[in-house]
């Protein structure tokens, strides 16, 4: 019997960390990878929703954080991969150079509505990295805080996401990479958290790494 519940225990835990990080490869890219020189990180598509809407929601500053959240994680993320520049064969495209270059071409806003070799020729680049954020609050600031302070420490969960981070080929638009991962969001997590926390589970098959 205790065998049996070993094995459920171990199959259930499998189930759960496949369902928590997923990883794809296109056939051809580690050929592709060795072409690209310089590659763009595009502003994420963000998305904050809420298991309850709070009493005094307001849609438009809720849009508006969405769209800072958007470009702090694009932020994030350039200054993570900038960190470690020595260890990625490709340079990565300054991201106020790539924002100023989407304005100019009209693609700022209209990013979701392009292909990607669309926007990589609009941007110079090789290959453009994407992402997206999607996070449900679960409870409100100061009920985690509160939550915090009785159980001791900080930290306390608000809410649970997942973040899906994609590569695409600049001449095709072909999907190359993607990387899924569901993670929860605490009172102390920002976009820097964020980002660290994905790039550490990322690293091992992060494809421009020299390894």
């Amino acid at each position: 019997m205790k065998k049996y519940l070993l094995f459920a225990i171990l199959m259930l835990t499998a189930v759960k960390t496949a369902a928590q990080k997923q990883i794809f490869e296109a056939t051809n890219l580690q050929e592709k990878i060795k072409e690209e020189k310089t590659v763009a990180i595009l502003p994420f598509d963000v998305t904050i929703t809420y298991k309850k809407i709070p009493k005094n929601f307001d849609k438009e500053e809720n849009d508006a954080q969405e769209i800072k959240m958007s470009k702090n994680i694009q932020s994030s993320m350039y200054t993570f991969l900038l960190r470690k520049k020595d260890k990625y064969s490709v340079t990565f495209q300054d991201v106020d150079k790539t924002n100023i270059l989407l304005k100019k071409a009209g693609l700022m806003d209209k990013i979701d509505e392009s292909t990607k070799d669309e926007i990589a020729k609009a941007l110079g680049v090789d290959a453009v990295i994407g992402g997206k954020y999607e996070i449900e609050q679960t409870k409100s600031e100061a009920g985690a805080i509160a939550s915090a302070v009785l159980l001791g420490g900080f930290g306390g969960k608000t809410g649970t996401g997942t973040l899906t981070l994609t590569i695409n080929d600049g001449q095709s638009g072909d999907l190359l990479w993607r990387f899924f991962k569901t993670l929860d969001d605490n009172i102390m997590t920002s976009t820097d958290d964020v980002v660290e926390h994905m790039m550490r589970k990322v690293s091992r098959n992060f494809p421009y790494d020299n390894k």
